[in-house]
């Protein structure tokens, strides 16, 4: 299945939530915002919506620094 992720298309297995995807891109969830068919996604959400076909995301990983 194909989504496209900060303007670039990947392929990903069928089935996936967004915080298992996030989870196998090795980022912190504390520290991510998501933001799914233009629209931003509540934390709370992650586990129940469930990536398909043409899915866009835009994930921005926040890190600390200073």
């Amino acid at each position: 299945m194909r989504i496209v992720v900060n303007g670039e298309e990947r392929e990903v297995i069928s089935s996936l939530s967004v915080e298992k995807y996030i989870e196998s891109l090795g980022l912190s969830l504390k520290r991510v915002v998501v933001e799914y068919n233009g629209e931003v996604l509540s934390k709370e959400k992650w586990k129940e919506t469930v990536l398909k076909e043409g899915d866009k995301l835009e994930i921005v990983h926040f890190v600390g620094g200073g």
